[in-house]
């Protein structure tokens, strides 16, 4: 049984191994995309289905494979990336006897995630962006906060006036939210308003400056941030192994000047 663990083992960190995996994860993602297309969909659409039920038993045996070869099964479901694979896999089967229904075509579709597991790059950055998380908390309570301050002044200002976009509290949350976007703020939103309200230009003038100029920014900042963190964590720079060198000997140092305080 060690055997064929470490032989799973091996097999399962085999760049070939690997790239076998992606290739077969990115071919998954094609016939999904092809199966959007009518003229495709009823004319090899029986074909599209086996090649997919094929694909998904192979998935199967990969995971098996990468099951088999971890030193338990307890280590292996640890891994968050593990555990998200094997449901992903694990869920294509639940309609393996049913019709082929949306619920499936969309399970099919959650497969091409798996390259995000698969390739290091990726994972690396869907992991430095799930740090960005934490430290996000108090720029998205002051972001709920400045919506909702925004949220209730447009709506007594404007519920007469634009009904459409300020009659209730959670129509204008969706309209600022277009706002904040920039996409057709000007010409769908406030211009209307700001013919019948001349003086309304100050709403959306300071939403937008301190929205989307500098709470939104706050946003990229953080996560350009831990980006950058988890970069140089992979591949640090000359200056940053200068100061770990540095801040070795200074522990050194420390530790030397204490034993000899304590022998004195």
């Amino acid at each position: 049984m060690s055997s064929l663990r470490d032989r799973c083992g091996i097999l399962s960190e085999h760049p070939y191994f690997l790239r076998a995996v992606v290739t077969l994860i990115l071919i998954n993602g094609v016939l999904v995309g092809l199966e959007t297309y009518p003229y495709i969909a009823e004319r090899y659409g029986s074909l599209i289905y086996i090649a997919d039920r094929i694909l998904l038993w192979i998935f199967t045996i990969e995971i098996l494979i990468r099951l088999i070869g971890s030193r338990t099964i307890g280590s292996f479901f640890r891994e968050p990336w593990n555990v998200f694979d094997f449901v992903i896999v694990a869920s294509g089967h639940l309609f393996v006897g049913g019709h082929y229904v949306t619920v499936l075509r969309v399970l099919r579709v959650l497969r091409v995630l798996r390259a995000v597991s698969i390739i290091p790059s990726l994972r690396r950055m869907v992991n430095a962006l799930l740090l960005t998380i934490p430290s996000m908390g108090t720029i998205m309570l002051l972001m709920g906060i400045f919506f909702y301050i925004y949220a209730v002044i447009g709506t007594m200002l404007f519920q007469s006036i634009a009904p459409e976009y300020f009659g209730t509290l959670h129509d204008s949350f969706l309209t600022l939210f277009q706002v904040i976007t920039l996409e057709s703020w000007a010409s769908g939103v406030m211009r209307p308003i700001l013919a019948q309200a001349p003086s309304s230009w100050w709403y959306f003038v300071t939403f937008i400056i301190i929205g989307a100029f500098v709470i939104i920014n706050l946003f990229v900042g953080v996560v350009v941030n831990n980006v950058e963190e988890a970069a140089r964590e992979e591949h640090p720079t000359p200056t940053d192994i200068k100061l770990e060198e540095v801040h070795e000997e200074l522990k050194e140092l420390k530790e030397f000047i204490e034993k000899n305080n304590r022998n004195t």
